[in-house]
């Protein structure tokens, strides 16, 4: 099928807002040992587990933080590791588990707040943009589907180009795109929002504002 693809613009942003709920909130609170969290008013919550965070070592507050979004796949020796890489690297840019970025990303971006800078500052981008089927009726587009039609105004320089030619270019499934797309918000599967790392896709990727592309059926290997 063929769409027009135009892209609005691209937003940078240092955190994805209300990634994080009151319910999460909470539970830190008790694993940063502050009293009486439940019965905290919400919207202190934030601010109250930025200062109990800040009474540990960085690294520290790292791992328990670390646990409480990956301690299902990640063991004890490889949330330490983690925990004292994030503090010199932007770990969850290099993460070689793709779909554990994303993750990697709001932890840090939680602690960099906490501790004033101590740990690097990451970013995502937001990128709005419009994918209208001119041969056909609209469909519920997926992430894979979006990467590989938004391919053709993206720069050759463009990371997600670069480790993934084959998948972004033919008509072959593209399992990793999930990773790479943290959320993909529409209210009527023509106008979008999309939220992944800066490091995937930034304003100095986009050498086409408006253009056109073909998404073809996937096809699976019997």
């Amino acid at each position: 099928m063929n769409y027009q693809i135009i892209i609005k613009r691209i937003d940078t942003i240092n955190e994805v807002e209300g990634y994080w709920s009151d319910e999460d909130f909470i539970h830190l609170l008790g694993k940063f040992n502050f009293p009486d969290a439940a019965t905290a008013e919400k919207k202190n919550l934030p601010e109250l587990l930025e200062m109990a965070i800040s009474d540990y070592e960085p690294n520290e507050a790292a791992e328990i933080v670390l646990a409480y979004k990956l301690g299902e796949e990640l063991n004890e020796g490889q949330i330490e590791q983690i925990s004292h890489n994030m503090l010199i690297d932007k770990v969850c840019e290099e993460y070689p588990e793709i779909h554990m970025q994303a993750r990697l990303f709001h932890v840090n971006q939680l602690l960099f707040k906490a501790y004033n800078g101590k740990f690097p500052n990451t970013k995502a981008s937001v990128v709005h943009f419009s994918m209208t089927p001119t041969d056909g009726e609209v469909k519920e587009l997926t992430a894979e589907n979006v990467l590989k039609l938004l391919n053709n105004g993206l720069s050759d320089r463009n990371l997600i180009k670069r480790l993934f030619e084959d998948q972004m270019t033919k008509n072959i499934p593209f399992p990793t795109a999930e990773g790479i797309v943290w959320e993909l918000n529409t209210a009527d599967n023509v106008n979008f929002s999309l939220v992944t790392s800066e490091n995937w896709i930034n304003n100095d990727d986009v050498i086409a504002s408006e253009f056109e592309s073909v998404l073809e059926e996937i096809e699976v290997e019997d």
